[in-house]
């Protein structure tokens, strides 16, 4: 056993590295008066008539040239011997270190073998890891979210013209929103023409979700899900775009099909359907195409059940690229406007004869309708209905507007030149180019389920995923 020795004999021991040669260099500068003087005052010697210098640390003397080496050579002894000192003293250290973890190990027991470094090996450069979990991993089961309200959640909705983000934790039997974020990407444009998603799409894709993976990350996100809709369904280079995304962002992207952005649209915001007997009709207008659900409850507060659902392929972006350009005449714009009103009513005429029996049987039991729309044609068309001077969430998130004004609405908005529409508040530059699509879906859908009032939602795709992902509401009709 190693015995602990007492400080001085550290201190006065002989100095590791010490040599026969060493030691007799230290002597004869010992034998030295300067050199014992030096030692002993830490002053250079002076001469009898030359006051010393009064530089900090003793300045070399005239008299003595080689006093500084001298010094220098006695900085560096004492040094070696305040680093002895230290080496000698985590040596001693160690030791006691290692005795009383042989006296706490209890008797048989081994010591734990050591392991040897290893050379760190090169690491392979990495792509990005990936932000949240794989885009199949299925949602917590119902109630699930008691507990973890410390837990972030996220949604991300990559559409043929926004790209959107939603970070949540859960609250009760709902969440609250820590974090958004919403830009216009047009990720579908050219599309209808050239049947790929176009490199400068792309690019503004990719650079929304850079900083939706920086939000995720920052937020230090537990769950999320994102998913990405109509545009990269249609592109043929919509796999290669995923890819992609994964590889620069992180980010696991899901194209779902057009049956999964509906059921996810309707979980989302169906809690703002006004009550009533009977089916509703929920619609999500979309860049690149439009999904009609039809729903009822089997008991009310319960997760609706889908009855019966169609999906057609224009949005306000395919629609808006799929007819003729706009003019600046009232006729050209009016023919033009009757030309989407027709592709439209096309889409839906099967469904639209599916509806009919129980449309009118509604309208005989109960004398009403139930609709409800999601979309930001929807929210925006509600902002000018509340002559809102910009968008306020707060004010249009669960209003209901009667449907005649949203004709009247329509209607002026399709009469009007690009530059005409720019100047209504709410809808600006970004949206002036394809309100008038939205505007003829709208019509369309209004021709096929004839209710007096629409409620409109302010969600949708993005809070479908947080109450499936949390296990707030049941999932409904499953994945596609």
């Amino acid at each position: 056993m190693a015995e602990q020795l007492p400080p001085d004999a550290l201190a006065n021991g002989p100095l590791r590295g010490d040599t026969p040669r060493r030691r007799g260099r230290r002597n004869r500068r010992k034998a030295s008066p300067s050199g014992q003087m030096a030692r002993s005052t830490g002053e250079s010697p002076e001469g009898p008539d030359r006051p010393p210098a009064s530089n900090a640390g003793g300045a070399q003397s005239a008299s003595d040239p080689n006093a500084s080496g001298r010094r220098r050579r006695g900085g560096k002894r004492r040094g070696r011997k305040e680093a002895a000192k230290e080496r000698e003293a985590r040596h001693v250290a160690r030791m006691a270190e290692a005795q009383a973890a042989r006296a706490a190990r209890p008797a048989g027991a081994k010591p734990a073998a050591k392991s040897r470094p290893q050379a760190a090996k090169p690491q392979p450069s990495r792509p990005t890891p990936p932000v949240g979990v794989p885009p199949r991993l299925p949602p917590l089961p119902a109630g699930a979210g008691q507990g973890l309200q410390q837990h972030s959640f996220a949604a991300i909705d990559l559409g043929t013209n926004n790209c959107r983000l939603l970070i949540a934790r859960p609250s009760g039997d709902s969440f609250v929103v820590v974090d958004a974020f919403s830009r216009v990407v047009r990720l579908g444009e050219g599309l209808a023409q050239t049947g790929r998603l176009s490199d400068a799409a792309m690019e503004r894709a990719l650079g929304a979700l850079r900083i939706c993976g920086e939000k995720l990350r920052r937020r230090g996100v537990t769950l999320a899900r994102s998913v990405a809709t109509e545009a990269c369904r249609r592109a043929s280079n919509g796999p290669e775009f995923i890819e992609r995304v994964r590889r620069e962002t992180g980010i696991w992207l899901d194209i779902i099909s057009a049956r999964e952005e509906a059921r996810l649209a309707v979980l989302g915001c169906h809690i703002l359907l006004e009550p009533g007997p009977g089916p509703a009709l929920v619609f999500d207008i979309g860049g690149g195409s439009t999904e009609l659900v039809l729903i009822d409850h089997d008991e009310p507060g319960g997760a609706p059940r889908i009855l019966d659902f169609v999906s057609i392929p224009y949005g306000v972006v395919s629609l808006t690229e799929s007819c003729q350009p706009e003019r600046d005449s009232v006729e050209a714009r009016a023919d033009r406007y009757a030309e989407m009103r027709g592709r439209v009513a096309d889409g839906f005429a099967e469904f639209a004869g599916r509806l009919a029996p129980l449309r009118q049987r509604l309208i005989d039991d109960h004398g009403a309708l139930r609709l409800l729309g999601t979309s930001g044609t929807i929210t925006t068309l509600a902002s000018v209905h509340l002559d809102l001077p910009h968008y306020d969430r707060s004010m249009v998130d669960g209003c209901i507007v009667p449907t005649h004004r949203m004709r009247d609405i329509c209607q002026m908005l399709a009469t009007r030149s690009l530059y005409g529409r720019r100047e209504v508040a709410c809808i600006g530059r970004e949206r002036a180019d394809l309100v008038v699509a939205g505007c003829a879906i709208l019509e369309s859908i209004l021709d096929l389920w004839p209710a007096a009032r629409l409620g409109v939602a302010d969600r949708g795709i993005r809070e479908g995923i947080l109450r499936s992902l949390i296990g707030i509401t049941p999932s409904l009709g499953g994945h596609a």
